[in-house]
């Protein structure tokens, strides 16, 4: 993949989930957007196409395929349905990614076949109100009660904007939580940040009303409640003291497959502004031969291009086994700016059709902005960039 020619197989994963996103998710998104409703239906046949075990081998219920494939998923999905794309990443990446990297067997047997079946979602429990970007200000606690094999994490605090955390079918978070300090080689003293698997039909265990948000409307977003949630010691995900760390690695995979939703979200709107600029006539002529609505519709493919260089590069430097946490930075950067970018010299195309939420530019521009927050915002890209080339 190293020169970016796609496979067949890999050509035949896109134009399959692409005429499924035309075919099938399309058609309903404008309805659920209006609604705020979850797409079941959706869901149910993406879990049907093998979509959310893609990048899981067989033996734990998945399809045998890798990161690339769930990113160009991503894409085609992208286009079309923000939010259908995003309860997919998070799904895979963000809930049972953690699962396959980090557990124990048994824990991968308990409960990968169900969620790379889709028939169940898991979240990923990282952000507090005050702890966001920073996540080592995490104050959820987990503290070890009982003795001998009796031992039980008991597990207080509260999440934010948690992804799939209150579906019918979400049935896992993986939440991080202090459980205890751990000294640092020049004597200070940290908090020590664990991960653990909470089951959300746990007592104590509360997903709150949904978010009323701007964007990404049929998309399950939750703050979480964990008042007394007490589960097994073997629930304890990685190493203890490791989560903070492992879910860093898991951002750096998941920002790759943002990048790919992105990109597929800025490829959506010029595919729409190109159709319209060729129906739509202004001045005796279709809008596409005046200069101005070509030009930025030529800089919107640059765009969307640009992106999907940038996280074809970084996938391909992770399957290699190559260091890749700069490139996932400049993808998912590089990509959120461009479906922003493009969502709004779209709807600057469309006029004021552009404005009416049942035009599909319209969700763009609502749900874009996400984009340039979610998963890291741009400045955090930008902050991991400069370390890099040492400022």
């Amino acid at each position: 993949m190293a020169d970016f020619d796609l496979s067949e197989e890999y050509q035949d994963l896109s134009k399959t989930v692409r005429e499924f996103a035309d075919e099938v998710v399309a058609p309903v998104s404008a309805k659920h957007d209006e609604e705020h409703s979850f797409p079941y239906q959706v869901v149910s046949q993406m879990a049907d196409m093998g979509l959310f075990g893609l990048p899981f081998p067989e033996g734990y219920g998945g399809m045998g395929g890798d990161y690339f494939a769930l990113a160009l998923a991503l894409e085609q999905l992208g286009r079309v349905d923000q939010s259908v794309a995003i309860t997919l990443e998070a799904g895979v990446s963000l809930g049972a990614m953690p699962v396959y990297r980090f557990g124990t067997e048994a824990q991968k047997q308990e409960w990968l076949p169900l969620l790379a079946s889709g028939k169940a979602l898991a979240g990923f429990g990282l952000t507090e109100p005050e702890a966001g970007s920073d996540a080592g200000g995490t104050k959820t606690t987990a503290r070890l009660e009982g003795g001998g094999d009796a031992k039980n994490w008991v597990i207080n605090g509260n999440k934010e904007f948690i992804t799939n955390s209150g579906t019918d079918i979400s049935k896992l978070v993986t939440v991080t939580a202090v459980t205890g300090q751990q000294e640092r080689k020049d004597g200070s003293i940290r908090k020590e940040i664990s991960t653990i698997l909470v089951p959300t039909d746990t007592p104590g265990f509360k997903a709150e009303k949904a978010y009323n948000k701007v964007g990404w409307n049929a998309s399950d977003t939750h703050p979480l409640t964990l008042r007394d949630v007490t589960v097994p010691e073997a629930n304890l995900l990685g190493e203890r003291g490791r989560g903070y760390a492992n879910f860093l690695s898991i951002l750096d995979e998941g920002r790759i497959a943002i990048a790919a939703l992105a990109t597929g979200a800025a490829q959506g709107c010029v595919d729409l502004s190109v159709r319209y600029a060729k129906d739509r006539s202004a001045f005796g002529t279709n809008i596409g031969k005046h200069q101005a609505i070509a030009f930025k519709i030529a800089r919107m493919q640059a765009r969307a291009h640009t992106a999907r260089l940038a996280y074809y590069d970084a996938a391909a430097r992770m399957l290699a086994g190559k260091p890749f946490k700069t490139q996932a930075a400049i993808a998912k950067m590089v990509a959120g700016e461009a479906a922003m970018d493009n969502a709004r010299d779209a709807t600057q195309v469309f006029g004021g059709y552009g404005f009416i939420n049942e035009f599909t530019v319209a969700r763009h521009y609502r749900d874009s902005k996400i984009l340039e927050v979610g998963e890291g915002t741009t400045e955090v890209q930008l902050m991991l960039i400069a370390r890099e080339l040492g400022l």
